[in-house]
């Protein structure tokens, strides 16, 4: 059985996945001419990254070993603009039971400042999952009509964290982008 560090070093591997996943994400949008959508998805991507900088940092600091892993291509082709939002729900939903498990795998290894250390991930995963829920909502709808109508929802709501960071968040190994 993997113990605590371990099963975070394979965490920042997933974090660096879902970065990448964001970032063809939004390429996709780009190159189909929804700047918005793709400005999101560029931002999830960056925050992604600064995800698994906190873990680095985590590791660091505690004096474990850190490993930056290589990761999977990601998925770069859609069939319509439905798919990509929901695979990054998925993805988020999938992160959030990652995140759930270290917390329990951390308890179990009594790391009190390992869990500790992760609640502000659980908390962030919550909001992730609701937020993609919704524009995940939005882009159905709008795709039935006008998918530009998921553009000018974007223009008009803060979805996900816009790019400012958390006061609160754990720091990222060389800062936050």
């Amino acid at each position: 059985m993997a113990n605590f560090p371990e099963r975070l070093n394979e965490q920042v591997a997933h974090e660096f996945a879902a970065s990448q996943q964001y970032v063809a994400t939004a390429v996709w949008f780009d190159s189909e001419t929804l700047p918005l959508l793709a400005a999101h998805f560029y931002r999830q991507a960056l925050e992604e990254r600064n995800h698994a900088m906190m873990l680095v940092q985590y590791l660091l600091d505690a004096d474990h070993e850190v490993v930056i892993p290589a990761v999977e291509a990601p998925k770069t082709t859609f069939a319509d603009a439905r798919e990509p939002v929901a695979l990054a729900l998925d993805q988020e939903k999938r992160v959030t039971e990652q995140i759930a498990a270290l917390v329990a795998l951390a308890r179990d290894e009594n790391d009190l400042v390992g869990e500790q250390f992760l609640h502000w991930f659980l908390t962030e995963q919550r909001e992730e999952v609701s937020s993609m829920s919704a524009l995940l909502a939005v882009v159905e709808r709008a795709a039935e009509t006008n998918l530009l109508l998921a553009e000018d929802y974007l223009a008009r709501n803060a979805v996900g964290d816009q790019g400012v960071p958390d006061a609160g968040a754990p720091q990222a190994a060389g800062g936050a982008l």
